[in-house]
């Protein structure tokens, strides 16, 4: 089992402030898997969607929990994050 991070973008927010926030975001979840953080991927999905405009997929409930907790587009209010279990089914290449 692993943990998705889906992130929707709150209502009114600034695109220009969240691009000038996006050098620490980057900063930082580098650093989070640097630091053995479980994170396995993230991104923005292309196709708009008012549910989720990004997300990221974690080896456990409590990694996601720490990236939330600390992630700059969270802690300045630009993202409104939400974790769900994924029983992904992986196929041998």
């Amino acid at each position: 089992m692993e943990f998705v991070v889906l992130y929707s973008l709150r209502d009114g927010v600034d695109r220009a402030r969240l691009m000038e926030v996006f050098p620490r975001h980057q900063s930082y979840y580098r650093e989070f898997r640097a630091a053995g953080g479980g994170l396995i991927a993230l991104g923005p999905f292309l196709t708009p969607d008012p549910a989720a405009g990004s997300m990221g997929v974690f080896s456990t409930r409590d990694d996601a929990e720490r990236f939330i907790a600390d992630d700059p587009f969270v802690t300045e209010g630009f993202a409104e994050p939400r974790i769900l279990e994924w029983n992904v089914v992986r196929f041998e290449p």
